[in-house]
């Protein structure tokens, strides 16, 4: 049966039951024209499956950011390529991703699943790991459509831009995407764009999306995004997510009966999605899964993610302490080296098979020669607990009957979306691993009424959801703790009654005060030939459904940090976070290494960064400001947030940053000789230019053109990478897109004229040639 046959084969009421979702992450099936159920999955940095926490293992990769700090399509899309064997594995049908919104800011808090503050740069790497994907039969999502940069009031905010804004900046890597990756799905994000909501938005979906750039896959919603019903069918808004529910269904039949939305309307959107399900195998003849692909902790898998994440790192300075000599007496300080933060917070995060921290990572490599010391804390909210064991949960009916129970790796579960779904009550428990008695912090995460018994002692804390916010049940969870003795052997166990998505168990160390942690550190650091620290962000800063409201680390790291380079003889610090952070002892330390968040094998590829058994040739995606004070805000003012500046974002904008866009050291030295421009229709079409390895090492070089026009912001228009040996020369041709030579007013006109710098990042141009030359 062909599509067109098997939508005049079914009634109205049989069509519209396909368009809205049957569960959280999956679509209905209808045995009488063949279509088998869809699964999706979230996937920005791993395919993690239907549940919210503790699902299947699946692999971790690095997030967007690092990956794009590659400025490689081929590694984009290997990455696809990974992430379409981690679908099929699962025999998950769509990934939810990639994410393409732009750093507008760098206090998103959700910047660290998207790639870059450029639109082209982020649609191009975007493109490859949507055609990796789709080329293995797994359907991509490109997301948010679109300005949805921010998440603060992400769900009722509206965004307010020009046109000009919007074709040149937020709408470009989408049309990028379309155009050269041709992918089966695109998400429609939560917010309004000047004034109506993006899943009701028929200039943008129906003329745009659909029409002007001729999209013919299928537009969903994001979760629990779409707040109408004729609206949103009427303005090319192809499936409602997730389900059952929502304002479809009876709704839109009774829309359509009442001669509100047209039945041709519908049959376009079941095209739509019967289309996506032939393309993954859903529809039109049973799909056969792939057997035998490598584990998530295959040895194959795990040399993939270790160089995804060692080549992607920056380095952002160094006086020469970089690579680390590995016979050197080394002092490795901070949290983030014992408990290094993999991934992001959100939907974006899943189950790794493990995380390979710094210090084992280190460890691995230099053994004895490396002493770790823990620093200070970085967290306002405690994390689910690292040492528990025998853990166990268990669900309870209404009648207090045992529903099910599951060991768990972790003591924490989603009570919304997950197993646990439906129970009257949950109990989670685990044993202490401890040598001798300790007093520890214990207690609950999540919503609910609770009863927790401990060291003899029982507690009965409730934490009330009073304003149904889900992003503050599932991704900030309130938490009550109290101090107990405890010894070893000993269970804790927790009960909780009206639970609400994200619940577990915390059991933690007492924290040490700041002053005992930074003077064990001192003293580690004085003995040692040189003083690793590392610093970061948690997924408390960088997750969905919160922005950041500063850029400074959290706790006292920043006083850690300027403490040990005080007192050592050589300091290097690796920052553990995807997106800027302050840095007031930039000028203290002798190196920097910007690690990112390098999913399940951080401490194997920051250790081989350090070491320069990798080159860690990253070039930064985002601009770097010194101060709060630099940043654009992100708070709506009246439920709107208004894009004031316009186009100038991140390096279009900047004039003194810490670090431009593009910066990036590697291990050699770099000297560009004689360049040529060629130009097409005034345009610049290609830059050709000589380039020189100085160094003693071979490195990558990732030669970036930019154009400066007279009237108009910077901005970049091609790139190009290049592996040189130690003393040898490479001509290098860089290809300049004519999509960002063009500007918006009353439809597209091109850009001619201005300058062409051609350059190792924006603070370090090598050579400017007129753009009209060649």
């Amino acid at each position: 049966m062909d599509i067109d046959e098997a939508i005049a084969s079914l009634d109205l009421r049989g069509k519209v039951r396909l368009l809205t979702g049957s569960a959280l992450f999956a679509l209905h099936d209808e045995p009488r024209i063949g279509l088998a159920s869809l699964k999706l999955s979230d996937g920005p940095t791993g395919v993690r499956g239907a549940e919210l926490r503790g699902g299947v293992i699946a692999c971790v990769l690095p997030n967007a950011t690092l990956l794009a700090q590659h400025w490689d399509s081929g590694l984009a899309r290997e990455v696809g390529e990974v992430l379409a064997d981690e679908a099929a594995a699962q025999q998950v049908h769509v990934v939810l991703g990639p994410t393409i919104n732009l750093h507008r800011t760098p206090l998103g808090g959700r910047l660290f699943e998207a790639y870059s503050e450029d639109p082209l740069l982020t649609g191009v790497l975007a493109a490859a790991y949507v055609r990796g994907l789709q080329d293995k039969g797994i359907a991509a999502t490109p997301k948010h459509y679109v300005a949805n940069e921010s998440e603060t009031e992400r769900r009722t905010a509206g965004m307010v831009l020009d046109e000009k804004t919007l074709r040149e900046l937020y709408l470009l890597p989408f049309e990028i995407v379309v155009e050269d990756s041709s992918p089966w799905a695109v998400m429609a994000a939560y917010n309004n764009v000047n004034g109506v909501p993006a899943t009701e938005h028929t200039e943008l979906v129906e003329g745009v999306l659909k029409g002007e750039w001729g999209f013919d896959g299928l537009v969903m919603s994001d979760w629990f995004a779409t707040k109408s019903t004729a609206a949103s069918a009427n303005g090319g808004l192809d499936l409602v997510m997730p389900g059952p529910g929502g304002p479809w269904e009876d709704e839109l039949v009774a829309a359509v009966e009442a001669g509100e939305v047209t039945e041709a309307a519908i049959d376009d959107h079941l095209r739509r999605l019967l289309l996506l399900a032939s393309r993954t195998g859903a529809f039109g003849g049973e799909r056969t899964w792939p057997t035998g692909l490598p584990a998530p902790d295959s040895e194959i898998r795990r040399e993939q993610l270790r160089r995804f994440a060692a080549g992607g790192m920056v380095v952002l300075k160094n006086s020469g302490a970089l690579p680390l000599d590995a016979s050197s007496r080394m002092a490795l300080i901070g949290r983030h080296a014992l408990d290094t933060v993999a991934q992001g917070g959100g939907s974006a995060g899943l189950r790794p098979p493990h995380v390979i921290s710094i210090a084992d990572g280190l460890a691995s490599l230099l053994g004895p020669g490396v002493s770790v010391v823990d620093g200070v804390e970085v967290r306002l909210r405690y994390a689910a607990p690292k040492i528990l064991t025998n853990i166990r949960a268990t669900t309870y009916d209404a009648a207090g009957e045992v529903l099910a129970s599951r060991d768990m790796e972790i003591a924490e579960l989603a009570a919304y979306g997950g197993w646990a779904q439906g129970a009257a009550s949950i109990e989670v428990s685990g044993e202490v691993v401890l040598d001798e008695p300790t007093r520890l912090l214990v207690g609950v995460r999540g919503f609910g009424s609770w009863t927790l018994e401990a060291g003899g002692e029982e507690h009965s804390p409730r934490l009330a959801w009073a304003d149904g916010i889900v992003e503050e049940a599932l991704l900030k969870p309130p938490h009550w703790t109290t101090e107990v003795l405890l010894s070893p052997g000993d269970r804790i166990t927790a009960r909780v009654r009206e639970a609400s998505a994200l619940v577990g168990l915390i059991a933690q160390p007492v924290p040490r005060p700041p002053a005992d942690a930074i003077g064990a550190a001192v003293r580690a650091a004085r003995e040692a030939d040189v003083a690793v620290v590392v610093v970061g962000l948690t997924d408390e800063q960088e997750t969905e459904g919160f922005d950041k409201t500063t850029l400074a680390l959290p706790g006292e790291q920043d006083a850690l940090v300027a403490a040990v380079a005080a007192a050592a003889k050589r300091t290097v610090v690796v920052v553990n976070a995807a997106t800027p952070v302050l840095m007031p002892w930039l000028d203290q330390v002798d190196a920097v290494l910007w690690a990112g968040l390098p999913g399940q094998e951080a401490g194997d590829a920051v250790a081989a960064a350090l070491l320069g058994h990798v080159e860690p040739a990253g070039r930064l995606v985002t601009t770097f400001p010194r101060t709060d004070a630099e940043v654009l805000p992100l708070v709506p003012v009246d439920g709107e947030l208004k894009y004031d500046e316009g186009t100038a974002i991140g390096h279009r904008a900047a004039a003194d940053p810490l670090f431009w866009f593009g910066h990036g050291l590697g291990y050699t030295t770099w000297e560009y000789g004689t360049a040529s421009p060629s130009t097409v229709d005034g345009m610049v079409d290609r830059v050709s230019v000589e380039v020189t390895n100085t160094g003693d090492r071979a490195g990558r070089e990732v030669v970036q053109v930019y154009l400066r026009p007279a009237d108009e912001p910077v901005r970049l228009v091609g790139w190009s990478l290049v592996d040189v040996a130690a003393g040898e020369t490479a001509r290098v041709d860089v290809e300049c897109s004519a999509r960002v030579q063009r500007v918006w007013f009353d439809g597209w006109h091109p850009l001619r004229g201005g300058e062409v710098l051609i350059a190792r990042g924006l603070g370090d141009v090598r050579v400017t040639l007129p753009a009209g030359q060649g």
